[in-house]
């Protein structure tokens, strides 16, 4: 009775990366849930975009694709709280701070190799002043918004249900990690007209970084807080461009 009750014990300690049955239901249905309401996310704002002008379409486009990213976060913590994803500890700022920088200054050689200036990017100015809403677009939707919903939807749901169906272990860490990388990429391709090779071996990284920070600490905040410094990285230096120029 007593080993019985030790190995229920254990076992309802477990980890999703140790098959915590917390994870149960984050399975092949769950994917195809996700692949449905992304889709449908990426088609709106896509139509959104051409039918309304100017900033309110823009803004309108934005918000349609993250609705369809949300529902699929919601439907997923609906169907369970895989044990461990969503726990913190003060190492992941640590992790953040150096991978988040480190990817930055990898994005910035490879587009130096592109053949890119080198010199600070910049926001474009109406009569000298940025424009209306620009801490929001490009403040608060690319370094908060946009990383936390990303990173739960492709390093969270996509990565912890392949890696269960895969069976866990190597194998099934490495098909989680490129299912959610190649996913993360594709989608950015799409909706943000990636064309150039070296922002598709820079948001590989990205999506390799961040994954294997989830599948290695077993926590999702790790690569949400590395996705914000890269974003928010990338939002400083364009400021000081734009104070410069």
């Amino acid at each position: 009775m007593r080993s019985e009750s030790s190995r229920r014990g254990r076992t309802s300690t477990r980890t999703w990366r140790e098959g915590s049955r917390t994870a149960r239901y984050w399975d092949a249905k769950l994917i195809g849930w996700a692949a449905l309401s992304v889709s449908l996310g990426v088609v709106t704002a896509a139509l959104v975009a051409r039918l309304v002008p100017g900033l309110a379409g823009a803004l309108l486009s934005a918000l349609a694709m993250w609705a369809g990213v949300a529902v699929v976060i919601v439907i997923a913590f609906r169907r369970g709280r895989p044990r461990g994803l969503l726990r913190f500890r003060s190492v992941d700022l640590l992790y953040a701070v150096v991978f988040g920088i480190a990817l930055r200054a990898v994005q910035g050689w490879f587009g130096m190799a592109a053949g890119d200036s080198g010199a600070f990017p910049s926001y474009p100015s109406v009569d000298g002043a940025l424009p209306r809403l620009w801490w929001f677009t490009d403040g608060v939707a690319p370094v908060v918004i946009a990383p936390v919903l990303e990173e739960l939807l492709f390093h969270g749901v996509l990565l912890v249900a392949v890696y269960r169906i895969a069976r866990r272990g190597l194998e099934g860490a490495t098909l989680a990690l490129i299912a959610s990388t190649a996913a993360f990429v594709a989608v950015h391709a799409v909706t943000s007209g990636v064309a150039r090779w070296d922002e598709t071996v820079s948001l590989t990284f990205v999506g390799l970084t961040c994954g294997l920070l989830v599948l290695l600490t077993g926590r999702i905040w790790g690569a949400v807080l590395t996705h914000v410094v890269f974003n928010g990285a990338w939002v400083g230096l364009t400021l000081v461009g734009t104070m410069l120029r």
